[in-house]
């Protein structure tokens, strides 16, 4: 029997060397069927700043899967897929939340403040389950716990296919699963060379502007040149890295200067169709 095709849209589509569009959007059944109908790549239930609620997580779970997408796209992979930024901030090192989030399915979680190199092979191996050291991709060891039942009903394959692809892509090249950390701190640009170099598995760098402004003492101005500057260092660190760096609030007015500076995690606000969504898709030949 072969193998069910791609289920991550938004690994599909950078693997393609495409842009791919989230929004960010509370976890709520109302924006999950807006989202699900829309021309996202995948949405981000925003939980670090909003309230943590695994219930309200799984109702909007199930509400992005429509069965008509499903029978006439012929694929079990929903229409847009979706992500978590969880709440702990990197230092923190809340695996059990990951495991929660993963465990009902999600594809991808965002993590915020992750600023070391420890922060990060914590984010990594708690989106992976544990294996043996002298098995093949080892490293990250994962600490994520056993129970992929729910997960694998929500995916729709096996448990044993749900094993062999519940990995971090790019790291396995068959995973589905992307684990994001956001550079919102100085000391997390001066540390990022470090760990894109140690720590394998990031599948993306989401720069958190707000944060990072705040910090440099000039809040939320996001044409800053101090501001700016700092970010393009990012870019050029991942550019260096070979990984996808992220642009959080991405309009119809910045959209095009965005692509152009490299970034193809974007952003656009609103969880239906944003006018940088559709600008963006054109500005990118999609």
């Amino acid at each position: 029997m072969a193998e069910t095709p791609r289920l991550n849209g938004v690994v599909k589509t950078l693997a393609e060397g495409k842009p791919a569009f989230l929004p960010f959007s509370p976890p709520t059944i109302e924006a999950a069927v807006a989202i699900s109908q829309s021309n996202y790549d995948g949405v981000v239930f925003e939980m670090e700043h909003g309230i943590y609620d695994i219930s309200s997580l799984r109702n909007a779970l199930q509400y992005m899967l429509n069965r008509q997408q499903l029978v006439e796209g012929g694929t079990l992979a929903p229409k847009v897929t979706p992500f978590v930024r969880i709440p702990p901030n990197g230092i923190e090192k809340n695996s059990w939340i990951a495991k929660q989030v993963l465990d009902v399915g999600v594809y991808g979680i965002i993590w915020p403040h992750c600023s070391t190199v420890e922060e990060a092979l914590n984010a990594v191996g708690a989106c992976r389950y544990p294996r043996r050291e002298e098995a093949p991709l080892y490293f990250p060891p994962g600490i994520r716990g056993d129970a992929p039942v729910n997960a694998a009903r929500y995916w729709g394959i096996s448990n044993p296919e749900y094993y062999k692809r519940a990995d971090v892509w790019p790291l396995a090249p068959q995973g589905e699963v992307m684990c994001v950390i956001m550079c919102e701190e100085l000391r997390a640009i001066k540390n990022l060379p470090k760990i894109l170099e140690e720590v394998p598995g990031i599948g993306a760098v989401l720069i958190g502007e707000g944060d990072l402004s705040q910090e440099m003492g000039i809040p939320r101005q996001y044409d800053h040149p101090d501001l700016r500057a700092a970010m393009a260092d990012i870019i050029a660190i991942c550019k260096a890295h070979n990984v996808t760096v992220g642009h959080p609030h991405v309009d119809a007015d910045n959209v095009e200067r965005v692509l152009s500076e490299g970034y193809t995690w974007l952003m656009p606000s609103g969880v239906t169709t944003h006018p940088a969504l559709v600008k963006g898709r054109q500005l990118a030949g999609r």
